[in-house]
């Protein structure tokens, strides 16, 4: 396995508990809230948020106030705003919502790929290589997740060789960033490293890949380190955790932003993001929610402040 000596100095941390972590919940947050919430991710030093997705109020009523919630934010030069868009309708609202980042989605196993976008994967393929030049005319930058990488709830194991072929196919099209999606939490660190080196022997470049891991089976960590160690420099992650997937049983939350801050800093490698910002901005999401985080440090951030408070009562 070909890893890179010394680890990257610096990493980009990406920002989905908006999208990703609001789909799951099963109330619906507000437009205010919601613009808190980015607005208080953003103070922490965050600079890619994904904010939304364009998709049918039916579908994910949770996402249903995008336009609205895009009109609500602030500009910052040095802030990129993202949304996901399932077709050319998506992208239509993005555009009108003047979206400089859109993100697309397809997953490497047919089952999910039709649970989730009720689309054979050949279809969906087919229909991002006409979105994806469309987008790029328009001066958008596009990031392609390639959802079940790692492993399926419906089919299990997943070919690593259809990753790679779909990736080929969309950078082809023009996407500026692979997203190897962990769906469910199946993967495990010798599998992400495995899975980077086959893409990269394939042309595949550091800077075109990123990875966005769930934390099932508690692995979530260990596999960001193995990218890490790999060179990878782009992660997702979710703020105190939040996250799953409506169409993937089993899916639990998101890498926990908090958690993949405070182990990159601790080891050195920069983030640009204020850790006890960021830890506040998860507090502010759970009190909004009405319900704990299952974030590592958030809950250690948050016992911490109780005993704070306790000790100067």
């Amino acid at each position: 396995m070909r890893l890179t000596s010394p680890l990257p100095a610096a990493v980009r941390v990406y920002e989905v508990s908006p999208r990703d972590g609001l789909q799951n919940e099963s109330a619906v947050v507000s437009t205010e809230h919601k613009a808190e919430l980015i607005a208080r991710l953003v103070a922490s030093g965050l600079r890619d948020i994904e904010v939304t997705s364009f998709v049918r109020a039916r579908w994910i009523p949770q996402l249903s106030d995008a336009a609205e919630l895009v009109a609500m934010l602030p500009a910052h030069d040095d802030v990129n705003y993202w949304g996901l868009v399932p077709n050319p309708v998506g992208l239509e609202r993005a555009l009108e919502a003047r979206m400089r980042g859109v993100g697309t989605v397809l997953s490497a196993s047919e089952t999910h790929n039709k649970k989730n976008l009720n689309r054979t994967v050949r279809e969906s393929l087919a229909g991002l290589e006409e979105l994806i030049p469309v987008a790029k005319d328009e001066g958008m930058r596009v990031r392609s997740y390639i959802s079940t990488v790692f492993g399926c709830p419906y089919e299990g194991d997943v070919a690593p060789e259809a990753t790679l072929a779909l990736a080929e196919r969309l950078l082809v099209a023009g996407c500026d960033e692979i997203v190897l999606g962990d769906t469910v939490g199946m993967a495990n660190p010798v599998q992400v490293q495995a899975m980077v080196q086959l893409l990269l022997d394939h042309g595949v470049r550091l800077d075109q890949l990123a990875v966005h891991f769930h934390d099932t089976r508690g692995t979530a960590l260990a596999n960001a380190l193995a990218a890490l160690q790999c060179g990878i420099t782009t992660f997702d992650a979710s703020v105190g955790g939040l996250g799953g997937c409506p169409y993937a049983p089993g899916a639990a939350g998101n890498l926990a932003s908090e958690d993949l801050v405070h182990m990159f800093e601790a080891m050195g490698v920069r983030t640009g993001v204020d850790l006890d910002r960021l830890a506040e901005a998860g507090h502010f999401a759970e009190r909004v929610l009405g319900r704990e985080l299952s974030g590592r440090f958030h809950q250690f951030h948050a016992g911490s402040a109780r005993r704070a408070q306790t000790r100067t009562a």
